[in-house]
């Protein structure tokens, strides 16, 4: 277990690394990871820093406060809240407990025993006397191949007509050309984005994304884009209420296998059941 104080210094990144039979990530206290598909070098999904000292990440999940624009993370990374964080790696899972602005939040992460997938489970709580109004948005810059700086030119992405989660795949990856990945949210309404240059903004960095000062994401996707997968939700809260939010992130091989997968682990009962057999 990990205790991190309000404004204590990030402490060396202990990682847990949670994977199935090809398919897993690797989780540091401070949130941060890197995300693989059945070639831990070959087919990455998300980057890789091997950089101890920064402890940098390709994968965020924000909390915003919709009525005073206020923005921070369920994790120490990117953006802190101003209480204690509490960090229990498991056998299988990473949990991450704090609270700000009148909302307690506890993030489960942890994958699929069957499946390429991967939970980020936001369990998200008031404890103010008002109505809140809250976004949560989940965001991953694909690699989809071992180097950003080389796949990122040939990542296309779209969003699925079948089941609105949102796809990206590059099919100049050798070896693994074919496969799809997706980021997907059980909601409707969601935004989402393929914008990497639209999400953070100019000069922008993942500790103020430019796209978390606007209410929704633009639904920018396809090819000629500098690649991420954003995805975001609102809902409200009354004083006492709980809220659970489940982002899902995976790959299969092909659009129409991705789809069988998506449809496969919707709602919070698959996440459930999935966290119980881990």
């Amino acid at each position: 277990v990990t205790v991190l104080a309000a404004g204590a210094a990030t402490p060396a990144p202990w990682v847990n690394v949670i994977a199935n039979d090809g398919f897993g990530f690797q989780v540091s206290a401070t949130g941060s990871g890197c995300t693989w598909a059945e070639n831990s070098r070959e087919n990455r999904l998300t980057p890789w820093s091997n950089d101890p000292v920064t402890d940098a990440s390709g994968e965020a999940i924000y909390i915003r406060d919709e009525e005073t624009g206020q923005v921070w993370s369920p994790t120490p990374s990117p953006v802190r809240a101003t209480s204690t964080y509490v960090i229990r790696h498991g056998f299988g899972y990473t949990v991450f407990e704090t609270r700000h602005a009148g909302i307690a939040s506890e993030l489960w992460v942890f994958v699929a025993i069957d499946a390429p997938v991967k939970f980020s489970v936001l369990k998200l709580r008031s404890l103010s006397t008002r109505p809140r109004r809250l976004s949560t948005t989940a965001y991953v810059e694909w690699v989809l191949g071992d180097q950003r700086e080389k796949s990122a030119i040939h990542v296309m992405s779209e969003v699925d007509p079948r089941t609105g989660a949102f796809f990206a795949h590059n099919a100049y990856n050798a070896g693994f050309g074919d496969r799809v990945a997706f980021l997907d949210v059980d909601d409707e309404t969601r935004s989402v984005t393929g914008d990497r240059k639209e999400f953070l903004g100019r000069n922008g960095t993942l500790h103020k994304p430019a796209a978390l000062r606007r209410t929704r994401l633009s639904g920018s996707v396809g090819a000629a884009l500098d690649p991420c997968g954003a995805m975001q939700t609102t809902f409200d809260l009354v004083p006492g209420q709980e809220h659970e939010v489940v982002f899902r992130m995976g790959v299969s091989r092909g659009a129409a296998a991705a789809s069988e997968l998506v449809q496969r682990f919707r709602g919070g009962m698959a996440a459930r059941t999935a966290l119980a057999a881990v």
